[in-house]
């Protein structure tokens, strides 16, 4: 029996773990750390014939060497043992790349962007789901791509017993770089700045691992109002499909999706005599230019796969938005409670900023992230009443704020602390929003920002309720 193992006992690894376990081969899980909750996840692989090892590292010694090492998305790729298991020519893939083996057969929808990538997806999901599809959204998003394979009887049916139409994969640069033979049909690229540095190094190694997946497409989808997309990409792809809300002069190329009077417009080929209205931009209940953006990727993606346009106009005014980013929790006494938790770099942040009534009182600090804060300090200047500053990147954001001459922030460390102190700042300045969009991974005080995020929601319902 052939030895695969699986680095990271999250939910991609148990899925990778389980799909090789179900195709025969021999599977190690490892995982460095060690908790109660891991300990009873190996107790129950135990059951299942999967060997876990809790507080382990990969070491690649000795003779009883793997054939297939398979990565969880938060492993670095450049991991010493992973770069030495590639030299000794052991097969090295993510667990997204094991779900395109398994279900290729299947047409996908890639995407991916630094930000703006969950809500195009489930907005993608939303609307082909309402055409009566059987489409998954997964990745970074929803279920795990391996936990799709193994409920869908090899690309045959699903678990609830229907045919698998589409896989809707968003798709971080961690998984894409892993991913080298995934070819979806159509690829989205949402936006792109500076993120993840610590990890690609450079800003074009990260642009030429998501250009990667765009590459290996059958049909492209741009986001032209991104201003380094309009740079670097329009030359290389030629017949790609690109997006704008500035109305059609703003349109690359000759084809594509654009916002005019008020409608999503469609124009499929120059030969084109008029161009198509689609959806009402009203329709869609999310607020911000930047969710525009995201409604015309999202009906790109539903009209090349054929999808009529009074579905996608149904599903767009059904579509109640994406939990953690810009999410509305409550109203206390006038003052709106908005969770941008998944806002977690800066320019994720200047747009929730940007989005919502001003003055806002601003909750925002955790693990800060390298890359360029400007456009962010700039916004929290002409938009915020007062900024309250969490977790470990307080200090330094304090100091930064002092620099521009802004004084109006708090260090309050917690979470708990934040929500009493905003909703008195709020009344105090008349502000009608406290966001939370921490410009932050959340790291260093929670274990992702959906936890975060939650955190959020039950202080303020708690506030609110008291």
């Amino acid at each position: 029996m052939p030895l695969a193992h699986v680095i990271g006992l999250g939910k991609s690894g148990v899925a990778a773990a389980r799909l090789l376990n179900r195709e025969g081969w021999e599977v190690v899980l490892s995982d460095r750390n060690t908790s109660e909750s891991l300990l009873q996840q190996q107790q129950e692989l135990a059951a299942e014939e999967i060997t876990v090892k809790l507080g382990y590292s990969l070491e690649l010694e000795g003779t009883d060497l793997p054939e297939l090492i398979v990565v969880s998305p938060g492993v670095p790729w450049d991991l010493p043992a992973l770069v030495r298991a590639r030299d000794l020519g052991i097969k090295t893939i993510g667990e997204m790349e094991l779900a395109w083996q398994n279900l290729q057969s299947i047409p996908w929808i890639g995407i991916t962007g630094t930000n703006g990538k969950t809500t195009t997806t489930s907005l993608i999901a939303a609307i082909f789901q309402t055409a009566g599809l059987n489409a998954p959204a997964c990745g970074n998003i929803g279920y795990a791509a391996c936990e799709v394979a193994l409920s869908s009887g090899r690309g045959e049916v699903d678990n609830s017993g229907f045919l698998l139409d589409w896989v809707i994969a968003e798709m971080s640069s961690y998984q894409i770089e892993s991913s080298p033979s995934l070819a979806p049909r159509i690829g989205i690229w949402t936006t792109f700045t500076p993120d993840h540095l610590s990890r690609h190094k450079t800003l074009e190694n990260y642009y030429n691992i998501k250009a990667h997946l765009l590459r290996q497409s059958e049909l492209q989808v741009f986001n032209g109002d991104d201003a380094y997309l309009r740079k670097v990409s329009v030359s290389h792809y030629p017949d790609a499909y690109w997006t704008s809300v500035r109305g059609k002069e703003n349109l690359i190329g000759s084809k594509g999706f654009y916002i005019e009077d008020g409608w999503v417009m469609e124009r499929l080929d120059a030969t084109s005599k008029q161009d198509q209205p689609i959806v009402k931009t009203s329709a869609l209940r999310m607020v911000g230019e930047h969710n525009l953006q995201n409604l015309l990727m999202s009906v790109a993606a539903a009209r090349l796969a054929g999808i009529d346009q009074d579905v996608i106009s149904h599903a767009v005014s059904e579509f109640p938005g994406v939990p953690h980013r810009l999410e509305h929790i409550c109203t206390w006494e006038g003052i709106d409670f908005i969770n941008d938790s998944k806002a977690t770099n800066y320019d994720a942040a200047e747009v929730g900023l940007a989005s919502v009534k001003s003055p806002a009182i601003l909750i925002a600090g955790g693990e800060a992230k390298a890359g360029d804060d400007t456009g962010w300090i700039a916004k929290i200047q002409s938009s915020a009443a007062a900024v309250l500053l969490i977790g470990s990147a307080a200090s330094a954001f304090a100091q930064r704020l002092q620099e521009v001459g802004y004084d109006h922030f708090d260090i309050v460390e917690t979470m708990e602390r934040a929500i009493p102190k905003s909703a008195e700042l709020a009344k105090q300045y008349q502000a009608p929003v406290v966001l939370l969009s921490p410009a932050c991974a959340s790291f260093d005080q929670y274990p992702n920002f959906e936890q975060r995020g939650e955190h959020f929601r039950q202080l303020c319902l708690a506030w609110a309720g008291k």
